[in-house]
């Protein structure tokens, strides 16, 4: 192999961001077609159902309490 073949493989493996978008617009759309078939739905529906809801309105966590903490003078 000639030195300028091996730059030609190494230039059309090497990563680029069109590709990128092409392979996730792709993957994109199977995941979405694969959502609306009956085991898809099955899926969805049980991790639906696993998930627990957040509560609403303001939550007083553990670093919340501590930035309170820090600015008392």
């Amino acid at each position: 192999m000639s030195t300028k073949s091996i730059t030609a493989v190494a230039e059309a493996n090497k990563p680029s961001r069109r590709k990128f978008f092409i392979g996730a617009g792709a993957t994109v759309g199977a995941v979405a077609v694969a959502s609306q078939t009956a085991i898809g739905k099955a899926v969805i529906q049980e991790i639906g159902s696993t998930v627990k809801p957040k509560d609403e309105g303001y939550q007083l966590s553990a670093h919340i309490r501590k930035y309170y903490e820090t600015t008392k003078i």
